[in-house]
């Protein structure tokens, strides 16, 4: 393998904080010289690099990794989605979407987006790319819209031409709405055979998660051109939306699909306490508020009738205190194969990256990282270059690259 012609850049009042992260890394690789390539490769080689700022680094149980900062300055980011050319897309909640180019965060934000409610919770929330995207060229958008002072969660979707969305479609609208300011989810997300997944909060009024003439608290499944799947569970079923696929669900901000099974994890925020990690499957009611392993807030009172009822789903794992989940992806790079098959999931409350260790169903381990270090994480993702990327939710946000 050839050297490239230069290093990834660091801004001047960050450089010899960089070099003392290379070198702490290449100190701990030459002990390990069947590693050494790897560390060649994450050092000199990444195709977001650009402009980069300064790196860290840090020991887990696992691994030796970076933080480096590819961006700054964006005003609380929510998504993120990597382009085919290198680009990449980030959603500020105010309602801008934003482009990252070679490093570097453009001035001016794309045009063509609908209005957007940023109100609350809500604003302009998450971005995919369709799976054929170069194809097709479909970008998918969540987001908030408001009719007078009702709100709730939309999807739709665009081509992006030069710094405009084009070919506007809106796909879905949350109904009812209401002026309650939190709780819109909400996550996208495709599966293996391209259903479109929308995770839907319950906007705050508890009760609407266990209502299927609601969408709220629900996760919604549509076929890419919004259309209703014939075998979703409800369809033709008097009183029920027939676009829910799973419901009693509070506020689900997380999505990732399974590498292996292919099968849809969310997680939830609980109120105190009960934050939960679950798969998904038609039909099943998970539960909230009937059951929960949360509390009321201030007074630490139950919530609805205990934990378990029969008829109501399990989480394959759950958090107690919250740690405010957002955010969430499976490790299936070749980067760092320690975390091969490894879940990371974000944390809004203790500004901290969760690493969960799986075995089947069942998380085995789990280990906290880069606690109160670089802010609130709002979203996860594993870029192309098989690096994780982190989204910090913060009025001056940062995009940030983990890498051995």
């Amino acid at each position: 393998m050839q050297p490239p012609d230069r290093l990834p850049t660091c801004s001047s009042n960050h450089h010899d904080s960089a070099i003392c992260g290379r070198v702490k890394l290449f100190l701990y690789y030459l002990k390990k010289p069947g590693l050494l390539p790897a560390f060649l490769i994450a050092v000199f080689i990444y195709p977001y690099a650009g402009n980069c700022f300064a790196e860290t680094t840090r020991q887990t149980s696992k691994t030796v990794f970076s933080i480096t900062t590819i961006a700054d300055g964006l005003e609380h980011p929510w998504g993120m989605a990597f382009l085919p050319d290198g680009r990449i897309l980030i959603t500020e909640r105010p309602g801008r979407l934003r482009i990252i180019r070679q490093g570097k965060l453009q001035d001016d934000a794309v045009t063509g987006l609908p209005a957007i409610a940023a109100r609350g919770q809500g604003g302009l929330l998450d971005v995919v790319l369709h799976p054929d995207y170069v194809n097709n060229g479909w970008l998918y958008f969540s987001y908030v819209t408001g009719n007078g002072n009702r709100t709730g969660t939309e999807v739709g979707r665009g081509r992006l031409s030069g710094n405009h969305i084009a070919d506007w479609q809106t796909l879905f609208s949350l109904q009812p709405k209401s002026r309650a300011g939190r709780h819109f989810g909400s996550r996208l997300i495709f599966d293996r055979d391209n259903y479109l997944y929308i995770t839907l909060g319950d906007r705050g009024e508890r009760f609407r998660a266990q209502d299927l003439n609601d969408h709220a608290g629900s996760v919604i499944r549509l076929h890419d051109d919004g259309s209703i799947p014939a075998d979703n569970p409800f369809v033709n079923q008097p009183g029920k939306k027939p676009e829910i696929y799973s419901y009693g669900h509070r506020n689900s901000q997380g999505a990732a699909l399974h590498p292996q099974t292919g099968r849809i994890w969310i997680h939830e925020h609980g109120p105190q306490g009960g934050d939960e990690l679950n798969v998904i499957a038609p039909g099943n009611n998970y539960g909230w508020p009937v059951i929960t392993f949360g509390k009321e807030y201030g007074s630490g009172e139950d919530i609805g009738d205990g934990t378990h009822k029969a008829g109501m789903q399990q989480p394959v794992y759950y958090w107690v205190p919250s740690i405010a989940p957002s955010g969430m992806a499976f490790y299936n790079g070749d980067r760092v194969p320690v975390w091969q098959g490894n879940l990371f999931v974000g944390s809004l409350k203790f500004r901290l990256l969760v690493r969960l260790e799986l075995e089947g169903m069942n998380v085995v381990k789990e280990e906290r990282l880069l606690k109160n270090e670089i802010g609130r994480i709002r979203d996860v993702r594993v870029g192309p270059d098989g690096f994780i990327y982190l989204l910090t939710d913060e009025k001056n946000g940062k995009l940030v690259r983990l890498q051995l």
